[in-house]
């Protein structure tokens, strides 16, 4: 069998900058225990595989290499962008709608080739554990589930080098998928960088990760923070990667929003 196929980095208008998803066009064919095989093998933090859907412009299903997932942002991005340079689905007046395990995601193609995500609704509580580098910690569920809290100093979060076992075991404790830290930034750039860890999964840390992003702005909405960096802003992840991740934020009225740029990297064709 063979299946078209892209690498797609998400949240980068440049190539090796952001972070990738493999995206399986038309994959009607394979069964579940498949996909997951197939996603083991690519071994990135997450691999999709479009499908035709009843519901909407197209279904998605996510894959870590470990389990199926019911949403995540930076695959919902980069599988909107393989799915309209493919051709398997098509805007209609710059809008799209994602099938997948979460729901139907509306999605809105921008001028510039930003694609932007209407997120599912947070579901937040409080978390009485501790972590040392971070301060208000929130349970914040999106579908993927973040322990999110805020760092001293952009500074200190570039220097932060967490003990990942024990990271772990906080997220396990929680039933959370991992942490997410963020802290304000003066760079000129942005307004805010965010890490991301998730060791239990086999990710010691996402390079840019779209659930994270919106995890944040739910934590910004429930604190009362929204007017430090407003409602619209640009938030920058994965540099202690070597990566420059760029992330756009909407605090709506109607929901939160997060978008940016994909560009494929590598496509061809899969024999399954």
């Amino acid at each position: 069998m063979e299946l078209a196929f892209k690498q797609v980095d998400v949240f980068t208008d440049r190539p090796f900058l952001g972070n990738p998803v493999a995206v399986v066009i038309g994959a009607e064919k394979l069964d579940t225990s498949a996909m997951q095989r197939i996603a083991n093998w690519t071994n990135l933090s997450e691999t999709t595989f479009l499908l035709p859907s009843r519901a909407a412009d197209y279904k998605v299903r996510i894959f870590t290499p470990q389990r199926e997932l019911p949403f995540a942002g930076h695959p919902t991005i980069g599988s909107a962008h393989a799915a309209i340079e493919s051709g398997f689905a098509k805007p209609v007046d710059g809008r799209l709608q994602q099938e997948c395990g979460a729901g139907i995601i509306d999605l809105a193609v921008e001028a510039g080739g930003r694609i932007f995500l209407k997120a599912p609704e947070a579901k937040i509580a409080d978390v009485r554990g501790k972590l040392p580098f971070a301060k208000k910690l929130l349970r914040v569920d999106v579908g993927p589930v973040w322990i999110v809290g805020e760092a001293e100093s952009a500074e200190a979060l570039a220097a932060l080098k967490p003990d990942q076992a024990a990271i772990a075991k906080f997220t396990l404790d929680l039933e959370a998928t991992g942490v997410t830290v963020f802290a304000a930034s003066n760079d000129g750039e942005s307004k805010m960088h965010v890490r991301t860890f998730a060791p239990l999964h086999g990710i010691p840390e996402d390079p840019v990760c779209g659930s994270c992003n919106i995890s944040v702005a739910a934590y910004l909405k429930s604190t009362n923070q929204i007017e430090r960096f407003g409602h619209h802003y640009t938030a920058r992840q994965g540099m202690q990667m070597g990566r420059d991740g760029r992330v756009s934020v909407r605090i709506d009225i109607d929901g939160i929003r997060v978008g940016g740029n994909a560009v494929t990297c590598v496509e061809g064709t899969l024999r399954a």
